[in-house]
């Protein structure tokens, strides 16, 4: 199935409950299911792990990460799999 992304945005509707892979300036790595998001790419995800070298260092459940924060978000089907 081929997700047609036509506008920016359209990458995080359709990673709504979904699991997506977000990095923050200073390299913190969050992986979490996908919420909500506004236009100013502020997002709540759920299940929130913390990442570091592909491991998880701590889980944080429900997170609100603020969109000035946010380096990239990558769905995590495909950030996630091994090379």
């Amino acid at each position: 199935m081929v997700n047609r992304i036509e506008r920016p945005l359209d990458l995080l509707n359709n990673s709504k409950g979904k699991e997506v892979l977000v990095h923050l300036k200073g390299g913190k790595q969050f992986v979490g299911t996908l919420l909500a998001f506004d236009i100013h790419i502020n997002l709540v995800l759920d299940n929130v792990k913390e990442m570091e070298d592909h491991e998880i260092k701590k889980n944080l459940g429900l997170t609100f990460l603020r969109g000035d924060t946010i380096i990239f978000i990558s769905p995590a089907s495909t950030a996630l799999k091994k090379e």
